[in-house]
């Protein structure tokens, strides 16, 4: 992730956010520490983002972005803290255990 003095654009894997994050929600999302700090509005924003989903990527972006912006101006981290945009999202795919169908999930029972 870049941030450079510009005008507010993001630009994700050299596409710009709206055409790159197909839903209303990532997009918002992506932007949110732009819409909290007035001075967001300033910057530039380059993100190359792989692997989970849209969804992930741009909670990814919004966490990035919120880091870059605290290391710049430190009286932003209670203003982000307050709406939970430095908090990292842990949450992993629980792995599939022997003996079993799937994670959770068993082999169906054969009664005879």
């Amino acid at each position: 992730m870049w941030l450079r003095r510009g005008t507010g654009k993001i630009i994700v894997n050299n596409k710009d956010y709206t055409e790159y994050f197909d839903t209303n929600v990532s997009i918002l999302s992506a932007a949110t520490p732009f819409r909290i700090c007035p001075v967001g509005t300033n910057y530039n924003v380059q993100a190359n983002v792989r692997g989970g989903g849209k969804k992930a990527q741009a909670d990814a972006i919004k966490l990035g972005i919120a880091r870059a912006l605290v290391k710049l101006d430190v009286n932003l981290r209670a203003v982000f803290r307050k709406y939970k945009l430095l908090t990292v999202d842990s949450r992993q795919v629980e792995r599939k255990k022997y003996g079993q169908r799937g994670a959770r999930r068993k082999f169906q029972f054969v009664k005879r």
